[in-house]
C-alpha cells in the first residue's frame, strides 16, 4: 500500500494476497463525485467505479450492489435484469451506513456488513487497473479488475444508460 491508511476494504484484500495500491485526495465535502476524483488525480473517469446499493422491490435488508463507471448513470431496468428481479431502486441514504458499514462518497464493494450479490459494469474488465473507494472518503484502492471482481464475487453486465 501506498500510504499508512488502513480501512476494512484495504485490510481484507491484504489478508486475502489480492494485490492493489491505494491513492489518496483531498476531500471536498460539496462535491463528493466521482468525477471531483478524477479531476484531482488526473485519471480517465472511465477508470473509476463508483458503489451503488440498491435494494429489490418489496425486499427490505437485502441489497444489490452495483459498480459501475463514475460518469455513467445506472439504468434500473438493466440492474433488475441482470440481478434477475421484478424491479430494484437505489436505497435512502439514510440506510446507507446501516446496511452497508459505508457513507456516502465512501462506499466500497469491498468489507460491507453482509456478502451482498454484486455486478460490474461490464466496462471495467476493459481496463488492466480500475478505481474503487477504499471504504472511507479520501482514499481509492488501484486494482487489477478481475482480482477485484474474483475477491467479491461479482459478475458483470450492461449496467449503465
Amino acid at each position: 500500500m501506498s500510504t499508512q491508511t488502513k480501512t476494512n476494504a484495504t485490510r481484507l484484500l491484504e489478508a486475502a494476497g489480492v494485490p492493489f495500491t491505494t491513492l489518496e485526495y483531498e476531500v471536498d465535502e460539496s462535491d463528493l463525485s466521482g468525477m471531483h476524483i478524477a479531476a484531482q488525480l488526473n485519471l480517465p473517469p472511465e477508470q473509476i467505479f463508483k458503489t451503488l446499493v440498491l435494494m429489490e422491490e418489496g425486499k427490505k435488508k437485502e441489497c444489490l450492489v452495483c459498480c459501475i463507471p463514475t460518469r455513467d448513470e445506472l439504468d434500473l431496468k438493466k440492474v433488475a435484469r441482470a440481478f434477475g428481479v421484478k424491479k430494484c431502486d437505489l436505497i435512502p441514504m439514510k440506510d446507507l451506513k446501516d446496511l452497508t458499514g459505508y457513507i456516502r462518497g465512501g462506499c466500497s464493494p469491498v468489507g460491507m456488513k453482509k456478502k451482498y450479490p454484486t455486478i460490474f459494469d461490464e466496462t471495467a474488465i476493459l481496463f488492466d487497473k480500475i478505481y474503487v473507494s477504499a471504504g472511507m472518503r479520501g482514499m481509492q484502492i488501484v486494482i487489477e479488475p478481475n482480482a477485484l471482481m474474483n475477491f467479491v464475487e461479482a459478475k458483470t453486465a450492461d449496467l449503465v444508460k
